[in-house]
């Protein structure tokens, strides 16, 4: 099992998420997509969930707040760190 069940499988266009515990076990599948395009190969997997997390969120829906809470998971995007020449880091 991988550091705190989280073990990361990149391969060509495609990146696996195994989480794994005692209790649950899952696999995420992460692959480009429409709004994934912006970031390099390497990046996507963070971009893909931040993007995807964020938009869930901003759903408010009480459903999607409720389940979330119930498991323990929140997210609240943060501002992007500016680079040397002025505009946003990827």
């Amino acid at each position: 099992m991988a550091a705190n069940g989280l073990d990361v499988k990149t391969g060509q266009d495609i990146t696996r998420l195994q989480i794994t515990c005692e209790h649950q076990s899952g696999l995420l599948y992460l692959v480009p997509g429409e709004k994934s395009w912006v970031c390099s190969q390497e990046m996507m997997p963070a971009h893909a969930l931040a993007g995807f997390l964020g938009d869930l969120v901003e759903l408010e829906d009480a459903r999607v707040k409720a389940i979330m809470q119930r498991w323990g998971i929140y997210f609240r995007r943060l501002p992007l760190e500016e680079t040397d020449d002025g505009g946003a880091s990827s």
